[in-house]
């Protein structure tokens, strides 16, 4: 497959992985938690686990170039992009849609190697990137991308979108203190306590947390895991399978149902028959959803987010804009829409001509539904019959709708497409339901979409590249400042040490200085104690045996991890060495 290109409208959240600025600490953490996952998922993991790893070009020992890993998914129809943390829902499904994985440049740091809820390089490349070996995975990671990027959400699931993503930034900063984390901590969980309105992003997001991030696959009593949060947490990977975890039978309304928390271990996990399971269950979800349903409901959808969505009609006309306010009838169906700020008309997924934000920049409005007098509807005319009707360029119309809603203009231009009236635009127009006028002649030019009903509501533009936005998206992220300590100098030592196969008196010397730079470091022991064992230095491996049991002692909290590296480094130790040494 070609190598892809990247959509416009998504360049706004691609960065750069700047390799250098990875740190040897960076480089110890990822080698740890990827070593630990390898040998303990090997036979708990989905069958494309450990072959898909190598497939996409991902090594144990050091974190992977995402370019290097991009040329490697080619063959399963992906590529692999840098983003920078935590970007909006809509925007990381559509870069599923159109086939590429999204991947954080960041790592977590050793503080929190067991789990974060920032992304990061060990969740997206070590935990997502192997099982899209698997094609029919793939499929459905793709197929939802693209079903999930026209998920409509609410107002306060964006502001506690910001807010997640500020806590997850603050939390993986070094600089960060206790006081500035307990601070985003409160402001978080208020949004949390405020997103109530269960959303179209709500339950997708559900689906998604249950499936691709924490799904497991098989039996309930023979599961195999899948999910990428569980296959780049050391923590709840291993945790996961055991008896404490709930195992329930994939099931769609109970996925949408069951809310979560990024923050705390999963109480039960979803296990499904097989992937195709899993592309069923996201097809049947899309039929519940306002770009298929369409109708008042929808738009209602779109009117509650406070965010850009479009509102296709019959005829294909696409409205993209912020909805504001409906008017209805007295059945309760929806029968005018207005926007506020910049409006886009497009057909196609492709902008009108002279029918953008720069026209519509302070809003549109619109009718919905049946013109009275006509055998046909408007969209269903061909140009000979508008003509017949009296319908030209310079003719005085008057229109009225089943709603009572009355334009009363002169035609300046009729849009077709396809053979097809989709817009009428007039001058010296006037907007009339009963006694309310919804737009005076005095306004401008009314471009009145054609259409019986809207037929899909979904989020975000039509027309994506020339859609402007009032407030231009600007993605930046703050990153912490990368600063090479003396720390640093001594992992880079054991790294050398080890990849360069010198010997093994050095490991003591550098075991000597760790000491004095920093008594309380158990992961640059764990490494030493490989090499030790490696080595054959029993007097080396008795020390540092004997300094990571006094650390687990005072750090209760990484006692596990302590005990995990040192049994891997017992039961693998040629595994350390690249060549055997001389």
């Amino acid at each position: 497959m070609s190598r892809k290109t990247i959509p416009s409208h998504l360049q706004a959240y691609v960065s750069k992985q700047d390799y250098d600025l990875y740190t040897p600490i960076n480089q110890a953490v990822w080698r740890y938690v990827m070593r630990q996952n390898y040998h303990f998922f090997r036979d708990l993991a989905h069958e494309s686990y450990q072959d898909g790893l190598e497939k996409s070009g991902i090594s144990l020992d050091r974190i992977p170039r995402v370019d290097e890993m991009s040329k490697c998914l080619e063959p399963f129809g992906l590529a692999a992009v840098t983003i920078d943390g935590l970007i909006p829902g809509v925007a990381f499904f559509d870069f599923q849609g159109y086939g590429f994985l999204p991947i954080a440049t960041e790592i977590r740091t050793l503080k929190h190697i067991g789990y974060t809820p920032a992304p990061d390089m060990l969740h997206e490349a070590g935990g997502h990137a192997p099982i899209l070996s698997e094609p029919k995975f793939a499929e459905y990671v793709r197929l939802f991308g693209q079903i999930g990027a026209k998920a409509i959400s609410s107002r306060e699931e964006h502001e506690l979108f910001l807010a997640t993503r500020k806590l997850t930034q603050i939390m993986e900063d070094p600089a960060s203190t206790p006081e500035m984390i307990a601070e985003v901590e409160r402001v978080h969980a208020e949004k949390m306590k405020a997103a109530t309105v269960r959303s179209e992003a709500t339950e997708i997001s559900r689906l998604y947390w249950w499936t691709v991030e924490y799904g497991l696959v098989g039996t309930r009593n023979h599961p195999k895991i899948y999910g990428a949060g569980l296959l780049s947490s050391i923590s709840e990977g291993q945790h996961c399978l055991s008896s404490d975890v709930e195992k329930v039978p994939f099931d769609l309304d109970v996925c949408i149902d069951t809310d979560f928390d990024v923050t705390k271990p999963q109480p039960q996990l979803f296990v499904c028959r097989d992937f195709d399971q899993l592309i069923e269950g996201i097809k049947l979800y899309s039929e519940r959803m306002a770009y298929r349903v369409g109708g008042t409901p929808s738009l209602e959808k779109a009117q509650r987010s406070g965010q850009v969505t479009t509102s296709v009609y019959s005829s294909g006309l696409q409205v993209s804009g912020v909805v504001t306010e409906l008017l209805y009838d007295e059945q309760g169906e929806a029968i005018y829409l207005r926007t506020e700020g910049g409006t886009q008309l497009s057909f196609e997924d492709e902008e009108l001509p002279g029918q953008g934000c720069a026209v519509h920049h302070h809003g549109f409005s619109a009718p919905i539904g049946r013109v009275e007098g006509l055998e046909k509807q408007l969209e269903e005319l061909s140009l000979v019959e508008c003509e017949e009707l009296g319908m030209q360029v310079g003719s005085q119309l008057s229109l009225r709708f089943v709603s009572g809603v009355e334009v009363e203009g002169t035609l300046v231009n009729m849009t077709f497409q396809r053979d097809r009236l989709i817009l009428l635009s007039f001058k010296d127009c006037k907007v009339t339901w009963g006694d309310r006028v919804l737009f005076e002649p005095e306004w401008g030019t009314f471009d009145m979409p054609v259409g019986e009903r809207i037929v899909s509501v979904y989020a975000g533009p039509a027309d994506h590249d020339r859609f402007v936005f009032e407030e231009q998206d600007v993605w930046t992220v703050h990153k912490p400042e990368v600063v090479w300590t003396d720390l640093d100098d001594l992992y880079q030592d054991v790294r050398d040490l080890r990849e360069e196969q010198r010997r093994a008196w050095e490991a003591t010397s550098i075991l000597s200085r760790l000491r004095q730079v920093d008594p309380d470091d158990w992961l640059l022991r764990v490494e030493i104690l490989e090499l030790a064992i490696a080595f054959e230095d029993k007097s080396l491996e008795s020390q540092v045996r004997a300094e990571l049991s006094e650390i687990s002692e005072r750090q209760v909290e990484n006692k596990s991890l302590i005990e995990n590296g040192i049994r891997l480094a017992e039961q693998e130790p040629h595994t350390i060495l690249v060549k055997q040494t001389t």
